[in-house]
């Protein structure tokens, strides 16, 4: 009698078939993501058309799929850099590249998966040293930065773009400076600020003074427009207004005038000096006095 949890041979042989047509089946599939390139690969020869992403049959053995990213990479490098003064200045610098697609099977053929190191780096360091060599190394800290970023770029575009590799971008991120040349950098910095300070201070009270300037032509011909305007008869008619403000006033007042004017006016006498003519005096708004008469509100 058989026993039911016995598996014949037969069936094991059949397992076993299946699990390794399984395996070949699996080798036989290669998948390529969505920011990558794929070339096939044929007992040593580079096809020369990209697989696109997906899922790609290959003999095993004989064809493999080689991998290549097109998406922006980002290559951090720390390098020393040499200054227009001779000095060596370290620096932390990205690169930031990515491949064409249609490029990638030639880039593999030329430079094999290395590319990075057989053609970017160098690459870089060569354009780093020459384009820093030109500038001081106070530069790497000031405005100049930006050029000599976009100096470094163009530089490795020239040399790699034909090789199908975009640069896009260069970055600066991390400067030391030697340290008495640091210090020397922060305390000219730290003079150019305040020059710039006292300059802004400078431009303030130029401008205060030249508004008040201003100001002052601007009253002084005010002046001169009213004093040109105060003629006899206008004086006169200002002071009988005076006076019949204050003649209409119920409140008590005491006026003093020369019967003409609401102000007190001297007058010279026989010797020379100045003598003040009897006035009269208002009260209640009638007059009072010995001249009464002549200070009579209308």
């Amino acid at each position: 009698m058989r026993h039911p949890f016995r598996v014949s041979s037969a069936t094991r042989a059949l397992r076993v078939g299946a699990l390794a047509a399984l395996l070949v089946a699996l080798g036989a599939c290669a998948t390529v993501r969505q920011d990558q390139v794929g070339v096939k690969r044929t007992l040593g020869r580079v096809d020369q058309k990209p697989i696109p992403p997906g899922a790609q049959l290959v003999i095993p053995g004989a064809q493999s799929v080689l991998r290549v990213p097109v998406s922006t990479v980002n290559r951090e490098v720390r390098l020393d850099l040499p200054s227009q003064e001779g000095l060596n200045i370290g620096a932390e610098i990205s690169i930031l590249y990515r491949i064409r697609p249609e490029a990638a099977p030639r880039l593999l053929e030329t430079a094999g998966r290395g590319y990075e190191e057989v053609l970017i780096l160098p690459v870089f360091r060569s354009a780093a040293a020459d384009v820093s060599a030109r500038y001081m190394a106070k530069d790497l800290h000031s405005g100049e930065r930006v050029a000599i970023e976009r100096a470094i770029q163009q530089t490795m575009a020239r040399a790699l773009d034909a090789r199908g590799i975009v640069v896009e971008g260069v970055l600066l991120k991390a400067i030391r400076l030697p340290a008495g040349l640091a210090q020397a950098v922060e305390q000219k910095l730290e003079a150019e600020q305040r020059a710039e300070q006292m300059r802004f201070v400078l431009d303030r009270e130029r401008q205060e003074a030249e508004r008040k300037r201003i100001e002052a032509e601007g009253t002084r011909d005010a002046q001169r427009i009213i004093g040109q305007g105060l003629t006899p008869l206008v004086i006169q008619f200002q002071s009988i207004q005076a006076f019949r403000e204050l003649g209409s006033s119920p409140n008590a007042k005491v006026i003093v005038t020369d019967g003409r004017t609401p102000y007190f006016l001297g007058q010279e006498t026989s010797t020379g000096a100045s003598a003040a003519p009897a006035a009269p005096v208002f009260r209640g708004g009638r007059p009072t006095g010995p001249t009464a008469g002549t200070g009579a509100v209308p």
